[in-house]
């Protein structure tokens, strides 16, 4: 599917759209507007909670709880079909003009002054087009959110996760080890992230080409690629529950195969950042590491560190 039609000008209505993509988690999205609610001010800024056709009930459920609690500033749309993740958030996007947008996946909480600290980050640097807040447990344990580029080397280190070849290519090592400063690095998660309405302007929305994963790299390289700074602010602190949102996490924790959404954002990513020399070498490099991975376990008696299916999976994208 090609990427929405971006706007020739945005006529600016608020100064922040919290957008939240609720797919049948709807608990989850009351938790998050709990937290979210005491941060927007009415007066300038919304949230706009995006119910991706789950049709089970959560709409009503969202709604319901709105009207309860009186939330002001809060509306809902009901989209009328599940797009997936680029999709949904951009149906939120296209609803709430605004100089910026806050994503928000239902899986997360912000903590006190989030939300202003995010804003304040943007509005100070001209050149940031994206900013994230540290991501962490309920218990304060910050979690990895900043990347580098996602590369063909990269597959290779992950597939055979090996220390040797760890520390050889420790340069195409994709996470970012945690910080306590601000950083900016090639990508990060849109778990929870602020973008400037600018970017959208000049950028265009999300690539509804993928429906989950691989979204957030593909965008901040754009972002990057028009001249736009991406930044991690780690003052601002947001609640990860992971896993909430989507099955993926867990199935790879008990190396159960993956859904084939997964590999086919897989493939248009590298597809369109190294073109199709690219994303076969990212799949002969990441075949190779598995060789050497297996080499290894078979030596060590040790269960395979990939998921079911997953060396099919990549080439069929």
């Amino acid at each position: 599917m090609p990427l929405a039609t971006q706007t020739s000008a945005r006529s600016v209505r608020v100064r922040v759209a919290a957008i939240i993509l609720n797919y049948r988690t709807p608990s989850l999205v009351v938790d998050c507007l709990e937290t979210l609610v005491p941060q927007i001010d009415p007066a300038l800024d919304e949230a706009i909670v995006v119910d991706n056709h789950s049709g089970d009930g959560s709409a009503e459920a969202i709604r319901a709880a709105i009207t309860e609690r009186g939330w002001s500033g809060v509306r809902l749309i009901e989209s009328p079909r599940n797009g997936g993740f680029a999709a949904g958030n951009n149906v939120g996007i296209r609803a709430g003009r605004a100089r910026a947008y806050l994503l928000l996946n239902s899986d997360t909480l912000l903590r006190p002054g989030a939300l202003e600290t995010l804003w304040s980050a943007l509005d100070t640097n001209p050149r940031a087009g994206l900013v994230s807040p540290r991501l962490e447990w309920p218990d304060g344990t910050p979690q990895i959110s900043c990347f580098r580029y996602h590369t063909p080397v990269s597959e290779l280190m992950k597939a055979a996760e090996t220390g040797p070849i760890d520390h050889l290519l420790k340069p195409w090592t994709v996470a970012i080890p945690l910080e306590e400063r601000a950083l900016e690095p090639d990508w990060t998660s849109f778990a929870a992230v602020m973008i400037r309405g600018e970017v959208i302007d000049t950028v265009g929305f999300l690539d509804e080409g993928y429906f989950m994963y691989y979204e957030d790299t593909d965008y901040c390289r754009r972002a990057r690629a028009a001249g736009w700074v991406v930044r991690h602010v780690p003052e601002a602190r947001v609640v990860h529950l992971r896993g909430g949102t989507s099955p993926v996490k867990e199935l790879t924790r008990q190396r159960r195969r993956r859904p084939r959404y997964y590999y086919a954002s897989r493939s248009r990513y590298f597809s369109q950042a190294y073109g199709r020399r690219g994303r076969v070498a990212a799949n002969t490099l990441w075949t190779l590491g598995r060789g050497i991975a297996f080499l290894r376990e078979a030596l060590r008696h040790k269960r395979p560190h990939t998921v079911e299916w997953e060396l099919w999976d990549n080439w069929r994208g």
